[in-house]
């Protein structure tokens, strides 16, 4: 990893283009034990990358967490996160995923290990594994298959790195606060209302089931996203993957949520571009952090220190 130790450093290598994989900023500076992350945002491709998509426009908008980078910064700053950006895009490899989670009739001369029906790729069975290869509404997305090596490099660029860097991370934060939250940023289509009258869901909070957090933490999320009148789910459809059961480890004080977030909240009615809306939603999604950091922290009170509502 290299760069300003002080305000942002970036790490790992993107395969083809030597662009960074990713930047994390301002752990050392955080004012709440909190780490936000946008493992989706990408959208730094490879020329070769483009080449591979057969039809790369749809492709980039349906697989992208669409800005959700810019969303992810503008909360951090607000109330004082600090924040693990990925810039290498999902297409190419997706950090929520496991690295055996992959569908191997993408690859070229591909020997598995272990059964290729197992649970470990499930995912990449439906489409959506390690290396995406369709999407809704679009179909398969590449024009070629892949090698082992392409695998490999990207393993190796990409998504190792960054996990250890969050988990170094959110270490860091444990050791200075005693406790540390990951909150991984994610963004949704709208998702159908299921019965007439019934408000529109406009975030899911995941928590594996309970897995990768401790109750209390997730039932903040949903009682105060409810208490400003936001359309709020539990779990369905999105409990979180990968990111959650490797890095979220309540019995040794690092809280881990998934927060799925519509995108008409803070996108143009094509999804493409920011909208208006942004800095409302930035300022809503702060104050949560806040509340959150406050739920992890249960002698902030005693200790004199700001609440989220002061």
């Amino acid at each position: 990893m290299h760069g300003d130790s002080r305000r942002e450093i970036s790490g790992g290598l993107i395969p083809g283009s030597g662009a960074p994989a990713f930047s994390i900023r301002g752990v050392r500076e955080a004012r709440i034990p909190v780490l936000i992350a946008a493992p989706h945002a990408g959208r730094a491709y490879p020329a070769d990358i483009e080449a591979g998509l057969r039809n790369p426009g749809i492709a980039k908008l349906r697989l992208e967490d669409r800005l959700v980078d810019e969303l992810a910064v503008l909360v951090a700053d607000l109330a004082g996160a600090a924040t693990l950006v990925a810039h290498a895009p999902r297409a190419m490899i997706d950090l929520n995923r496991a690295p055996d989670d992959l569908d191997w009739s993408m690859i070229e001369d591909a020997q598995p290990t272990g059964s290729q029906h197992s649970s470990a790729n499930r995912r990449a069975r439906s489409g959506l594994g390690l290396v995406p290869r369709r999407v809704a509404g679009v179909g398969e997305i590449w024009r070629n298959s892949l090698s082992q090596t392409d695998i490999a490099d990207r393993l190796a660029g990409i998504h190792e790195p960054y996990h250890r860097a969050l988990t170094r991370a959110l270490d860091d934060l444990r050791k200075a606060w005693g406790v540390a939250l990951l909150i991984d940023l994610h963004s949704m289509p709208p998702l159908r209302v299921r019965h007439p009258g019934l408000r529109a869901t406009d975030f899911v909070v995941g928590d594996r089931f309970g897995a990768s957090c401790d109750d209390h933490v997730a039932s903040r999320a949903l009682q105060f996203l409810a208490q400003h009148e936001r359309g709020v789910a539990h779990n369905r459809p999105y409990a979180g993957g990968y990111i959650l059961d490797r890095h979220g480890r309540p019995a040794l004080d690092i809280q881990a949520l998934q927060l799925e977030v519509c995108r008409s909240l803070y996108l143009d009615s094509r999804f493409e571009s920011l909208s208006p809306r942004l800095p409302g939603l930035a300022r809503l999604l702060a104050e949560l952090v806040r509340a959150l950091a406050d739920e992890v922290l249960p002698g902030r009170r005693e200790q004199g220190l700001p609440l989220a509502a002061e």
